[in-house]
Formats: C-alpha cells, structure tokens, sequence
C-alpha cells in the first residue's frame, strides 16, 4: 500500500457529497447486518423463484466482498455501486422488496387466467 493511501485511509470522511445522504459511522458492520437479514428472508422463498435466485446471488456477492476487507474503498470498488452509503440504501431496499415478494408471492398461479391475446404483441409488428 503506497504511502498516500495509508495516510488517506485513516481520515474520516464527513460529507457523502450527496444531498440528504448522511456519513455513516460503522457502515461495514451496518452492510454485512443488513445482508445477512435479506439472505434470511431469501431464504424463506422457494428455490425455484426466479427472484430470489438473482437476489441471493447478488447478496451473496456483495457480502463475500464486505466480508473480504475491513478497507470501505476496497468494498465500494469490488461492489462498484457507488459509495457505501448507497450501497447500504440498496442493501435495505433490497431486504424489504425481499419482504414484500415473500408477501405478494408472484410465484403462484393467477388467481385469474389472463384474457386470451393479453402478451401477444403482434399488433406492434409491421
């Protein structure tokens, strides 16, 4: 590690840049917290969800990356997401669109059939 990034590593940021989006003080264990969390109500999906495939594939990612380094820039350049607090905002939000998908269950067959001809878009075609 080169000089430079020692001496920049050991000052505190205090401005994200960022309206609205305050500094977090522990943003690490705050991202690894909330990626357990959504891997737990992952988990409570059915394996065949096409949802929950792509969402705990990502966490899954995303955690080994926080888990890897204790560096804040390391992660935010592994997860390539923005800042950490972005990531922590998209880490959340993903654990309640988990929650909300174990609620609304769109794996299940319609309670309705569809109209005939509802997903034919030929007319679009010339």
């Amino acid at each position: 590690m080169k000089v430079t990034q020692i001496l920049l590593s050991t000052v505190k940021k205090t401005t994200t840049g960022i309206f609205g989006l305050a500094v977090h003080p522990n943003p690490r264990p705050h991202l690894i917290k909330t990626y357990n969390e959504t891997l737990q109500v992952l988990a409570r999906l059915p394996e065949h969800a096409v949802y929950r495939q792509s969402a705990e594939a990502l966490t899954q990612h995303r955690l080994s990356i926080a888990e890897a380094t204790e560096d804040i820039n390391e992660i935010e350049k592994g997860i390539g997401a923005g800042q950490i607090e972005e990531v922590i905002l998209q880490a959340e939000d993903e654990k309640q669109l988990a929650a909300k998908m174990e609620e609304w269950k769109p794996w299940e067959p319609l309670e309705e059939p569809p109209p005939a001809g509802q997903w034919n878009y030929d007319m679009f075609k010339e």
